[in-house]
């Protein structure tokens, strides 16, 4: 090869495109080498073999694993800060949005007539246990059926979709409901035989009474500790303040539980009537009240948007 370096500027310069140095310069026939692309115009290097299958430093990082990894992080944080087997209105009023839509991913919701028969059941077994209070039945919009469920404070209506629409506590009571129904994961129990509500005569007039019952022992045994302190300070010659002072605190504990008690049975008398009242209006409506967008078992959809 000749060198060129000491030659004169008026002496020609061959041609040395051919001898570039290694991935500074190009390949023979002026196609790029090194990072560049390999004859045929293919990548070569540090980017992408024949075919589109990327070579040299590995594979491009997928976008979206930052976000993937953040949900997974919320729904294990939300798993952990709700109990989902005894999930209620309040526990859905202080989810957040982000919250919900990790607990609930849409694409393993169940819906259609599989949604309607598992909230039915689920709202047939809260109703046994008393904890809903209202009227369950099956009724048809633009051909489908949905489901019905009203009391005296409000309705909620079901759609197979998985939608609640309502009013009032009834409605506030149902889309919790709905929504576990709708999990894959959470398992409806069987509702009982007989899960309607009861006849107003065989409400109870209260609950609790064995609770009741080890509070009043247990006031009648500060009582008698009390009385029998002072008791003891007046008999004898007791030189102590100590004695009487328990004696008065034993007897003010006692009667404190005797008042605690009778509250409670107040409390539940008055509860219980409250209930029967609720289940004989009921009873005695010839019809569903005035507020319930359904006429012979059709829902009236423009009453129920309005």
């Amino acid at each position: 090869m000749e060198d060129t370096s000491t030659g004169s500027e008026s002496e020609p310069r061959p041609d040395r495109s051919w001898d570039a140095p290694d991935g500074d310069g190009g390949s023979p026939g002026g196609e790029p080498s090194g990072s560049g692309e390999s004859p045929g115009g293919e990548p070569s290097g540090s980017g992408e073999s024949p075919g589109g299958e990327p070579s040299g430093n590995g594979e491009e990082p997928t976008v979206g694993d930052g976000a993937a990894d953040d949900l997974d992080e919320l729904r294990r944080r939300v798993e952990e800060e709700y109990d989902f087997d005894d999930f209620g209105p309040s526990d859905m009023a202080k989810m957040s949005a982000e919250e919900w839509d990790a607990a609930f991913d849409p694409d393993s919701w169940i819906t259609g007539d599989r949604l309607l028969e598992r909230a039915e059941a689920e709202l047939k077994s809260r109703i046994a246990r008393r904890e809903v209070f209202g009227v369950l039945e099956r009724v048809r919009a633009d051909g489908e059926e949905r489901i019905l469920v009203y009391s005296d404070e409000g309705y909620a209506i079901v759609r197979p979709t998985g939608e609640v629409a309502g009013q009032g506590t009834v409605l506030r009571d149902i889309e919790p409901i709905v929504a576990l129904a709708a999990m894959d994961a959470y398992d409806v129990p069987e509702p009982p035989d007989d899960w309607s509500l009861p006849h107003p005569d065989t409400v109870p007039e209260g609950s609790g009474e064995f609770g009741n019952l080890m509070v009043q022992v247990i006031a009648i045994v500060q009582v008698l500790a009390g009385a029998a302190l002072l008791v003891a300070t007046f008999l004898t010659d007791l030189d102590t303040i100590v004695a009487p002072a328990m004696g008065i605190v034993f007897l003010l504990v006692g009667l404190f539980l005797f008042v605690m008690v009778a509250n409670a049975r107040l409390s539940d008398r008055f509860r219980s009537e409250e209930y029967r009242e609720r289940l004989r209006a009921l009873r005695e409506a010839k019809e569903r009240p005035d507020f319930v967008p359904v006429e012979g078992g059709v829902v009236d959809e423009e009453q129920l948007d309005e």
